[in-house]
């Protein structure tokens, strides 16, 4: 039936559908004549039902055509004559009525039983009918701009069927002030705070004759970029510079990617590491100074997420930039050994010390956390270890860790963690910074001091309330980085074996056995836990797997499909571990022609995603894409309210997306060349 006529047409259909059925059970019953006779009644009603909505249709079109006539002179004057465009629609949002000027809006297109939300999908008229919202500002239709004002009348047309609720658009054309303040708004100033990522790296990689040549290079660039930009730009150290520039270049920035990275990147004056940088951006403050404090925090969270790369804070949005080359490992232990001396001042001054890490805890997760309780405890402070639950990655080592007595109560769950914590406790989260996948983020809340150790990349959803954050991208694991940290903070670190091995398997299990992510420094961490009495074949012993465990992760790897270098499997239904899946994941890279695998896994309500890449795929930006986060060879995500089908055509929009990212830098640095 035409939509116009659809609101005469609500639960009749059904009622109609409900009778023709018990007709038929009558007939089908073999009661002829009661079946033949309901069936004449049936014809009636149908006949009746037809004809009442013939004439409601008819006497609405009557109203409709009639409408400015049943109006007293003035108002059908005000209407007729309104400077600006108006229309009525039902609640619906079908248009009932429109004036010429509203026409015109639309340049001339019949609009007549159009919905409004073909118009523009910002009007929500629910939101207009439950008093939310009764005008609707700088919506954009035609190239225009409109505030969009909204009047309800009720039963405005009981006589012709109770129609009910019809609304007044009332569309205030704002196009003349909106330019005047999206011209004001790019005038304005943005901060830009740019550093060189690895300047000292970069320089002790270049002959002593080729420096000046180099530095020479570098701030050419740099200076270039500036005077394109039309900028102020300064230098405060040597790898260091603030850039003041208007908006409007910020905005011509985005559009060609930040080619600054690339161009940064290509300098070669016989360097043995490229150059790179991270840019922090600034806007939308209410004052330079406040540009400024986004602009720092933009350029800490650049670097947090290994460098090469832009982040642009306005207020609380933030937008991402480059982050597709790997992280260069640091060969200086500086930072460690400051950071070393910062947690043992906060852990003396703190009554209690608590240990969490993330949902479905690994390895890594575990060996960081044993490694900081073995040294809390040796420093006579009370410790534990925020562990609910235990899956089938982590039991064998929690089962060795156990039977010493030294770890019988090391272990506790949240609601004793809230039972224990008090003002001056302190937290330490250990490899993770994401507040969505914190074992439980409202023990976060609560802590008046927090502790970051990490080595995943930051994402935006990260935790701002530490007090200290030792985030290293470049490191293998986190279980590398607190094996630096210990050998810092008392002098001679008494690891037992079982302790070294937990140590040493979280750097194992994250670097695929020392394949991925190894620096000297993972190696320099493996060899401290060696002589501490890490054993590697009882290491390999602790993540051996049963046959059940082997046959499941095959039945998951046998439902990838490849395409283009990517597999994507999905874990068969009873197969509910995300530990199987990421272990399947990490398997498909082991297969010829394979670059990037994902691998999704229904658990509960909960989609879960691992995402794993040889290198030549950025997997970490895919996952964010998704809502997740990683590291560039590493990622994962989570959906929920959505089926698995959904969720593969997601990560697929993603990894096109990502793919049309990359084709644009390499053919932007190929027209550079």
């Amino acid at each position: 039936m035409d939509n116009r006529f659809k609101y005469f047409m609500t639960s009749n259909k059904f009622y109609m559908l409900i009778i023709a059925l018990m007709i038929l059970l009558i007939f089908i019953s073999g009661d002829i004549w009661m079946g033949m006779a309901l069936l004449a009644m049936y014809g009636v009603l149908v006949y009746y039902s037809t004809k009442t909505v013939d004439f409601k249709k008819d006497e609405w079109q009557k109203f409709v055509e009639d409408f400015s006539l049943k109006l007293d002179s003035a108002t059908r004057n005000t209407l007729a004559n309104l400077p600006f465009p108006m229309a009525i629609v039902e609640i619906s949002g079908n248009i009932l009525w429109y004036n010429r000027n509203f026409s015109e809006m639309l340049d001339e297109k019949d609009a007549m039983w159009m919905n409004i939300n073909t118009i523009s999908k910002s009007i929500n008229l629910k939101h207009a009918i439950s008093g939310k919202k009764s005008i609707f500002r700088d919506i954009a239709i035609e190239g225009r701009y409109y505030d969009i004002y909204v009047s309800i009348v009720d039963d405005v047309s009981k006589e012709i069927g109770g129609m009910g609720k019809v609304m007044l658009l009332y569309f205030h054309d704002t196009t003349t002030s909106h330019d005047i303040v999206r011209d004001a708004e790019s005038e304005k100033y943005a901060i830009m705070l740019m550093e060189i990522d690895n300047y000292d790296d970069v320089m002790k990689s270049t002959e002593e004759e080729q420096k000046p040549l180099l530095i020479a290079e570098m701030e050419k660039t740099v200076n270039s970029y500036g005077a394109a930009l039309n900028g102020m730009l300064k230098k405060y150290s040597n790898s260091k510079y603030v850039l003041c520039v208007q908006n409007k270049y910020i905005d011509f920035e985005i559009e060609r990617k930040f080619e600054i990275l690339d161009n940064i990147r290509e300098i070669n004056m016989g360097n043995a590491f490229p150059v790179t940088m991270s840019i922090g951006i600034g806007q939308e403050g209410d004052s330079p100074f406040e540009n400024e404090k986004y602009a720092l925090s933009a350029k800490e969270l650049a670097l947090g997420r290994g460098g090469d790369q832009v982040v642009i804070k306005a207020g609380d949005k933030l937008q991402f930039f480059g982050g597709r080359s790997k992280e260069v490992a640091k060969r200086t232990r500086v930072r460690a050994r400051v950071i070393a001396h910062a947690l043992l001042d906060l852990i003396n001054d703190s009554s209690k010390v608590f240990i969490m890490g993330h949902m479905n805890a690994d390895l890594d997760c575990i060996g960081a956390g044993v490694g900081l309780y073995s040294i809390i405890k040796q420093l006579g402070k009370e410790c534990y270890i925020v562990q609910d639950s235990i899956n089938s990655s982590i039991k064998p080592m929690m089962e060795k860790l156990k039977q010493d007595p030294k770890y019988e109560d090391a272990f506790i769950d949240v609601n004793r963690t809230f039972e224990l914590m008090d003002s001056t406790s302190l937290l330490i989260l250990v490899d993770v910074n994401n507040k969505g996948y914190i074992q439980n983020y409202r023990i976060t809340e609560l802590s008046k001091r927090v502790v970051i150790i990490d080595h995943h990349r930051k994402s935006k959803d990260f935790i701002g309330k530490a007090v200290l954050s030792y985030i290293e991208p470049y490191a293998s694991s986190t279980s590398e980085l607190v094996t630096e940290m210990i050998q810092y903070m008392v002098e001679k670190p008494p690891l037992t074996k079982t302790e070294a091995e937990a140590l040493m398997i979280g750097i194992f299990i994250d670097t695929k056995g020392f394949l991925f992510k190894t620096g000297v420094r993972t190696f320099e961490a493996a060899s401290f836990l060696r002589k501490h009495g890490a054993d590697t074949m009882d290491v390999k012993k602790l993540f051996s797997d049963d046959l059940n465990a082997y046959l499941q992760r095959a039945e998951i790897i046998k439902t990838a499909k490849l395409v283009d270098g990517i597999a994507i499997a999905v874990s068969p239904p009873g197969i509910e571990d995300m530990v199987l899946a990421a272990q399947a994941a990490d398997e498909l890279l082991n297969i010829s022609g394979i670059q990037a695998s994902f691998v999704f896994v229904k658990i509960g309500e909960e989609i879960l995603l691992s995402c794993r890449s040889t290198g030549d795929i950025n997997v970490q930006l895919i996952a964010e894409m998704l809502g997740g986060g990683g590291h560039m060879t590493m990622a994962g995500a989570k959906f929920t309210g959505i089926t698995i089908e959904e969720a593969i055509v997601k990560l697929k929009e993603a990894i096109e997306k990502e793919k049309r990212e990359v084709d644009f830098n390499e053919s932007n640095t190929t027209k550079g060349r």
